[in-house]
């Protein structure tokens, strides 16, 4: 290992656990892959770079940023050394999301029904009322199989000592799972032997069980029943990811003005006429999907679909309703609903939350708000977001106030240090920080997660946002055995 030159350039950055290097010593089961790297020469990993950027190109590999007031399409950032995750992590990993998923679903049946967890004080009924996301039209409302997340998509970090915590839960319409796919596709272009080589689980079947899961939804009415992806369109920034999966999974790509509701039932418009449709893949937010329910100037949802979904005609995946499950304010009362409602204790571990209706709590974070990152509880995308230490002296100020103004409105933790991995930036092996986000499936079956998921990458050289939008990036995630 001593020769490898990529590997004698690369500094780790100090206080970070990195994910490739510990002291002096390549970790073990980055040890295989490293000894086929040095027999790549720089010049052979430059034209493996330029190959990758011009998949991404070429496929049309992209997403959309709207933050300078216009959709602008992208190619997204996709570095091609690979997050390597060894087996033994990746079990820890799949039982603490496992055991999460289970007491979230809980709890978003308990909420829109007997409401045992508010009752026995375990979370204040004011903070889940006061939810912009807590639906209240899904009060009493029969989910299909008790089933509400059945795509999710749970962000990873780990801190200094390589401990992973759970970052955020995205319960809604998760995004990312097609960059997961495409990533591995890119990988095998790029390095076809060392795949195989390396026992890298796959994670090629996720179309199948996700279509399997959707099938099984609809079996209650009919042997075969008719699946949709409903998209709002062209323009929305997760557009590529939305004909991706439709096409993987053979079933059409549709928009609110594809679909009609009759007599409580939804038809798709064809060229053959109206055909009944049983299952929706949604990729709609909640207060878009219905004008006479919601968002009357929504042009984007299907108007009398709420009252098809609520007499069990349609499924809806995922369910309306979930954003108050993974709202941040809640977020902090997680640990406590795995206690409350499996009895047992959490595998994956929160990072500190303070809470802002807390006084106590959010006197102390205003007092050490560079030490802190304040985060907006129902913003998404790493906006609405201040990181304390590198905040200006106006923006702890315009925080300050606004946390003061409307508590129930922010969560506040301690700056986490994220864990580096080795990224391929000019020519050399560069530290970046890093996350993770598996996707789980829960179906009629239980709930399957694809070994791997979606590792994003904060390019920026010493920033710590990972978010597409403000200029991170992904790279393959590989599960070795």
């Amino acid at each position: 290992m001593e020769n490898i030159e990529y590997f004698k350039q690369y500094k780790t950055i100090n206080g970070v656990f990195d994910e490739m290097k510990t002291d002096d010593n390549v970790r073990k089961h980055y040890d295989s892959f490293m000894s086929a790297f040095q027999n790549i020469n720089s010049s052979e990993m430059a034209l493996k770079d330029e190959l990758a950027k011009k998949l991404f190109l070429t496929q049309g590999i992209t997403f959309t940023v709207y933050s300078s007031g216009e959709g602008i399409e992208k190619i997204f950032p996709f570095d091609i050394y690979p997050r390597i995750i060894q087996a033994a992590e990746w079990d820890l990993i799949e039982r603490g999301i496992k055991q999460r998923l289970k007491a979230l679903n809980i709890f978003l049946k308990d909420v829109y029904h007997q409401q045992f967890i508010i009752k026995d004080g375990i979370i204040p009924a004011a903070l889940i009322y006061s939810s912009p996301c807590y639906l209240r039209e899904m009060m009493n409302v029969d989910v299909p199989f008790d089933i509400y997340t059945h795509i999710s998509g749970i962000d990873l970090i780990r801190d200094h000592d390589g401990s992973y915590y759970v970052l955020e839960d995205n319960l809604r319409t998760p995004s990312g799972v097609s960059y997961m796919l495409e990533n591995r596709n890119i990988s095998y272009r790029l390095f076809p032997n060392l795949i195989p080589e390396n026992k890298v689980r796959p994670v090629s079947d996720y179309p199948d069980l996700l279509m399997k899961n959707l099938l099984g939804l609809g079996n209650r009415h009919t042997s075969r029943p008719t699946v949709v992806l409903l998209t709002p369109g062209i323009y929305n920034s997760a557009y590529f990811e939305h004909t991706t999966l439709a096409r993987l999974m053979g079933i059409e790509l549709v928009e609110g003005r594809d679909l009609v509701v009759d007599n409580h039932k939804v038809y798709m418009r064809t060229t053959k006429g109206l055909k009944k449709v049983d299952v929706i893949y949604r990729r709609v937010d909640d207060e878009f999907l219905d004008p006479l329910i919601f968002r009357p100037d929504s042009m984007l949802g299907v108007p009398g679909i709420y009252h098809a979904y609520r007499k069990g005609n349609v499924a809806i995946v995922n369910a309306m309703g979930n954003g108050v499950a993974d709202d941040k304010a809640i977020y902090a009362y997680v640990p406590d609903m795995i206690k409350y409602y499996l009895n047992e204790e959490p595998i994956l571990k929160n990072v500190p939350t303070y809470r802002m209706e807390n006084v106590d709590e959010r006197e102390y974070t205003l007092e050490n708000l560079n030490n802190m990152v304040v985060k907006r509880t129902n913003e998404s995308g790493g906006y609405g977001m201040l990181i304390g230490n590198i905040a200006t002296e106006q923006e702890l100020k315009e925080f300050s106030e606004e946390i003061v103004k409307s508590p129930r409105q922010f969560i506040a933790q301690p700056i986490i240090s994220l864990s580096s991995a080795p990224c391929y930036i000019d020519g050399k092996l560069q530290p970046r920080r890093i996350d993770l986000r598996p996707f789980a499936l829960s179906g009629p079956d239980g709930i399957e997660i694809v070994p791997g998921g979606l590792t994003r990458v904060a390019l920026k050289e010493g920033s710590i946002v990972v978010n597409s939008s403000q200029g991170g990036g992904s790279k393959d995630t590989w599960v070795v055995d």
